[in-house]
């Protein structure tokens, strides 16, 4: 319930009792603002620190508080016998640039700011989304069914107790326990070949992925890349000077004699073999070995991104590319944000043995360390079996989800979309028929709640091909029908017809 005074001049102001603010620091807040936007004109009286309690329903010494604020900062004055005055000192000037900002919706700055070349690169691709929803969101996993109770208590047994170290700080590479669970979770699920010690706990697949390309690419240096590929992957290739190569997948994956024909000199190449995103094909058992041996030969190293293989729906999930690797030339990267929630913030790298001193300074310079407690929880929490009962559940539930969307696309929307199942993942790419564009569809679906994602974006040249990456694995199918109406509603209008 929020209180709203009677007075003219603050008719727009109110408090929110439910707040954890306090109710003073609610009302200097309101007040300095109704004030700095122009509101509350200069030399203005405010009302009497009784009326304005009583209008707004809190004590007098909430609003005497308040104006005591106000008047240190210089946004009220205080005649005797006469009350309080909205300052007449603030300048002109100050109150006009305070307009125009909160006119301007672009919501950046109307000056001239004198970038980096990088910064200019990446600043193109910023997204600015936060948080909105998970209807059709392309990689957002189901939370309602996590075991947070679980979760919570294995949190709780650390945090009532916690170890000294886990106060001060955290070794470089990760809990010593996490990373022993990772290791051992890694060598029975993805027949990943490591050590504890080769395992550097990061804050997400992002933080590895960036520290890799750091560590290989110099600036101007040439890196291969997959076309369609993930936008973090080339916005780290950017940071770090270098230039991306974009090498065209097929339906067996990342194409080594394509590269080599674009690049030979590449440095790295950064690949999805298993999963490739977005499209979702995976690279063949010939192609995996051809690339091997390049690096091996060429004295070069592979990124193999391994983010959500463990949803795979036809047979088991597929070996990762660091198994097939005999000379210690692919770094492994993989995240929890697919398998447990994306706020948990931890990914991970696995490193060749000769290169874990490198990435523990570069991982230093970086941040220093991760958390301890949610690490001593995480290792608990794959060592005891949740993590793999969750796993298990969720894939046979992503597969019914992935059924029901299918299904639903394929009997309502068939006149746009072309789409059929994916063997593994969390989306499937709904292909779309002219004379739609899968852009002008993002636009609208976002405005209607829908957080596909258009495919051609994922494109580093420009590109004839259109399609949607569309989520299932964190939508109810009981929400789907009605979620593919709206989806059918704008394809509909986008095609032209009414």
């Amino acid at each position: 319930m929020a209180y709203r005074t009677k007075n003219a001049h603050l008719a727009s102001l109110s408090l929110d009792p439910d707040s954890i603010d306090p109710l003073h620091r609610q009302l200097f807040m309101v007040l300095r603002e109704a004030i700095l936007d122009g509101r509350i004109k200069p030399g203005v009286r405010l009302p009497s620190s009784r009326i304005l309690a009583s209008d707004l329903k809190v004590s007098r010494n909430t609003v005497l508080t308040a104006f005591d604020q106000l008047t240190a900062e210089g946004y009220i004055t205080s005649r005797v016998g006469a009350g309080s005055y909205v300052s007449d000192q603030l300048p002109d000037d100050f109150l006009e640039r305070r307009k125009k900002e909160q006119q301007t919706t672009s919501g950046l700055p109307k000056r001239e700011i004198h970038l980096s070349r990088m910064a200019q690169k990446l600043r193109k691709q910023a997204d600015g989304d936060i948080y909105r929803g998970k209807n059709f969101s392309p990689g957002t996993p189901e939370f309602d069914q996590f075991p947070f109770e679980d979760w919570a208590r294995l949190l709780g047994r650390h945090w009532r107790r916690p170890k000294p170290e886990f106060l001060v700080g955290n070794p470089i590479g990760g809990s010593r326990v996490l990373r022993e669970a990772l290791a051992d979770h890694l060598g029975q699920t993805r027949a990943v070949r490591c050590t504890p010690d080769q395992v550097i706990v990061l804050s997400g697949s992002q933080q590895a992925i960036h520290l890799v390309i750091t560590a290989f690419a110099e600036a101007g240096d040439r890196i291969w890349m997959e076309e369609p590929g993930y936008p973090g992957i080339r916005n780290s290739i950017l940071y770090a000077g270098a230039t991306p190569v974009a090498v065209p997948v097929d339906e067996e994956g990342f194409h080594l004699e394509t590269a080599k024909k674009m690049a030979p000199e590449a440095r790295l190449a950064c690949i999805s073999p298993s999963h490739q995103y977005p499209l979702g094909h995976t690279m063949s058992l010939p192609r995996r070995l051809d690339l091997l041996k390049w690096a091996r030969e060429e004295n070069r190293f592979i990124l193999e991104d391994d983010y959500d293989s463990e949803y795979r729906y036809t047979g088991r999930p597929l070996s990762s590319l660091q198994g097939l690797d005999t000379d210690n030339r692919v770094l492994y990267v993989g995240t929890m944000s697919k398998v447990m929630f994306p706020g948990l913030r931890i990914g991970y790298l696995v490193v060749p043995p000769d290169l874990v001193d490198v990435f523990l300074s570069l991982r230093k310079d970086v941040d220093g360390h991760s958390p301890a407690v949610a690490e001593a929880a995480l290792a608990e929490f794959i060592s005891e079996g949740y993590l793999a009962a969750h796993i298990r559940r969720m894939r046979l539930l992503y597969e019914q989800r992935q059924e029901t969307l299918v299904s639903l696309l394929q009997e309502k929307a068939s006149e746009y979309l072309s789409v059929t199942p994916q063997e593994s993942g969390m989306h499937v790419i709904a292909w779309t028929k002219p004379p739609l564009k899968d852009r002008d569809i993002e636009t609208e679906a976002r405005k209607a709640g829908l957080l596909l994602r258009c495919l051609s974006g994922f494109y580093e040249k420009p590109t004839d091909k259109s399609g949607l990456l569309i989520g299932f694995a964190g939508t109810r199918a009981e929400d789907m029908p009605q979620l593919v109406d709206k989806l059918v509603y704008i394809l509909k209008n986008q095609s032209g017809q009414r």
